[in-house]
This record gives C-alpha cells, sequence and structure tokens, in this order.
C-alpha cells in the first residue's frame, strides 16, 4: 500500500455521513433539474465571473466580481495592473472550457500541463515557463487581501523530484478511478492536496487546483457544479482553507500521514455548494431564475385572479415567446398552475 492509499484509511464516520449528504443531495438536483436552458446559461455566465474573481483573489489580485464583468465585457480598465487582467483573462476563458467540455478532458501529465498552459496563456511574465514542471523551488504562502504573503503554508516537492512525484500521483489517480474502490470525493480530495503539496509548476498551482476540482467533480457526475461557484465559497472560508491545507500538510513525509482535516474542510464546502444548488430548485428563488422580462410575467400574475397568455403579453409588455417562456418556468416550479386548455387556457398563482 503507497502512502496515498494509506492515509486514506480509516476514515471517520462524521466524514462519510457528510459524503452520503453530498451524494443525496446530487441525486436530487438530477431529478430535479428542470431548469429553463436559458436560466442555467445565465447562471453558469454568473458563476463563470464570480469563480474567476475569488479563485484569483485567493492568489491576491485587486479585482471584484463588477471588475472582472467588466474586463471579460471588454471594458477598458486603466487602474489595475496588467499581470492580474492576464491572470484573470485567463482562468475565465479556462474554466468556460471546461463546463462545456470537460467530458473530453482526459487526467493525465499531458492534459495538466496543457491545462496550466492555457491558464497562464495571457500572463506575460509566464511565457517561459507556462506548462512546464517547474525548475526552481518553491513554497506555498497565505496570501491576504492585499495580495501580500503573511506565512508559508508548507514546504513543496522539490524541483529535482517533482516529475517523478506526479507520475505517482497520475498513476494512483487512474488506478482509483480505475477499480472504483474509493468513493469520488475521497480521490478529488486526495489527488488536490498532493497536487498542492508538490506545486509543480512555477506559478498557477492554487488557480490551477481549482480548475481541476471543476473539472473532477463535473467529471464524476456532480452536474450541479458550473451554477454554483466552488471558488467562491473556499474565498468566504480562506482561513479555514489554509488552516486545514497546514494540519494536513505537516503530516507528509511522516509514518503517520492524515488528511482528515483537510478532508473534512473540503466535504464541507462540496455540501455546501450542493445545498445551494438544490435551493436553485426551490420556489423561493424564483426571482433568481427569472430573466428580468419574464420576472415581469410573474409580477404581473400576481396582481391578478388569473390570466391569458395574451392578456399578460399585453399587461406586462412582454412579447408572446417570453411570456410562454416564463410560464413553462413557472409551471415546473408551481408557482403557477393553468386552467382549461387551447384558446381559453389562463394561469393564476397557486
Amino acid at each position: 500500500m503507497n502512502h496515498l492509499d494509506k492515509r486514506i484509511q480509516n476514515i471517520p464516520q462524521k466524514l462519510w455521513a457528510i459524503i452520503n449528504m453530498v451524494d443525496e443531495l446530487k441525486g436530487r438536483w438530477v431529478g430535479g433539474a428542470s431548469l429553463n436552458p436559458q436560466v442555467l446559461t445565465r447562471l453558469k455566465k454568473s458563476v463563470l465571473v464570480t469563480s474567476t474573481g475569488a479563485s484569483t483573489r485567493i492568489e491576491g489580485s485587486g479585482l471584484s466580481d463588477e471588475d472582472v464583468d467588466r474586463l471579460i465585457r471588454g471594458l477598458t480598465m486603466q487602474k489595475f495592473k496588467d499581470r492580474d487582467k492576464q491572470e484573470v483573462r485567463g482562468y475565465y476563458e479556462l474554466l468556460e472550457n471546461i463546463f462545456s467540455a470537460y467530458e473530453k478532458i482526459a487526467i493525465s501529465e499531458s492534459s495538466i500541463k496543457h491545462l496550466h498552459k492555457e491558464l497562464l496563456k495571457h500572463v506575460d511574465k509566464d511565457t517561459l515557463h507556462r506548462g512546464d514542471y517547474k525548475k526552481d523551488e518553491n513554497q506555498v504562502e497565505m496570501i491576504n487581501g492585499e495580495g501580500k504573503s503573511v506565512a508559508v503554508i508548507f514546504a513543496t516537492t522539490p524541483a529535482l523530484l517533482t516529475p517523478k512525484e506526479m507520475y505517482d500521483l497520475m498513476d494512483w489517480t487512474r488506478r482509483s478511478v480505475d477499480e472504483k474502490k474509493i468513493h469520488p470525493l475521497i480521490i478529488i480530495a486526495n489527488f488536490i492536496i498532493e497536487f498542492l503539496k508538490i506545486h509543480p509548476f512555477e506559478d498557477g498551482n492554487g488557480r490551477l487546483s481549482r480548475i481541476l476540482t471543476n473539472l473532477l467533480m463535473l467529471q464524476y457526475g456532480y452536474e450541479y457544479v458550473p451554477y454554483i461557484s466552488h471558488e467562491k465559497l473556499i474565498e468566504d472560508n480562506k482561513p479555514e482553507y489554509y488552516v486545514a491545507l497546514r494540519q494536513s500538510q505537516k503530516t507528509f513525509k511522516t509514518e503517520n500521514e492524515d488528511i482528515f482535516a483537510w478532508l473534512e474542510f473540503f466535504l464541507n464546502i462540496s455540501l455546501n455548494q450542493a445545498k445551494e444548488a438544490i435551493s436553485l430548485l426551490s420556489k423561493e428563488n424564483i426571482e433568481k431564475l427569472l430573466s428580468p422580462k419574464q420576472l415581469l410575467v410573474w409580477q404581473y400574475l400576481l396582481t391578478v385572479p388569473e390570466a391569458t397568455p395574451g392578456d399578460i403579453s399585453k399587461s406586462a409588455k412582454v412579447a408572446r415567446p417570453t411570456v410562454s417562456q416564463a410560464l413553462d418556468t413557472l409551471l415546473r416550479l408551481k408557482k403557477v398552475e393553468r386552467i382549461g386548455q387551447g384558446r381559453t387556457t389562463r394561469y393564476k398563482k397557486t
């Protein structure tokens, strides 16, 4: 048994309880995710901005979500450093590709190097080393809100040993996936903390670890990932993130390697992400699920006993196709009910 297997033996029952809750919510999402495709597209675009802002701020970027949105839309942003803007664009574009093509991406050393190259493709300072393992030593540091290092979290794998340890990590991951004896969330958590321990690239390791988390979660069927930001949940719990990493990493290369502090943090983040995803399906989130014009349909129905689609279109000043889309969503969410058929069909709030 190698060290990657050994450190995940005898997982506490409380962590299995969290895993079971995540998977129960995963099943509810698959069974109940009947949201309008336009709604899902809008949510995904919002998460791309939120995740990009959060992941780059964890590493010291100064751009808010509003700044990220402006940058992606091509608006001039003179007050920020070129590096911040370049890193944001690379993260956004790579995460967008992950969301749309995750099924086609193999987990291998070559694909990870390619993802690293794509992550940093706009960053001028990283031209010489992107897509290649580190040649010099590096370390994991805690970054404060001003983008300054305030503490060293742990020492990383020496550059000379990086290719061997990355090979071992990928070999363990492939075997674990093929054998299906280890729960996917444990595989992902173990993969990510080992990746961060190795810190295989000169720069971009933290950002790439979150890209890889999204990729692996999607490949294992956690289909709600593009609609709730994993990165934002980590940013909101950044002190706990660093503590969990430190507590587990300090046991590595000892007789008793232990990732349970990290695993508990990772699983709780995953559980919160799943809970927020399921809340998107709830009736209480109706205003988030409708476009501004579709929302006008709902707001009009709140003021009348019942109405035909024609009445709604005329009174709310909304085009008929948009009225139909809104009514379909409201019916799925059981916010309205249909009365009659054909030309006499009317709708009223439940």
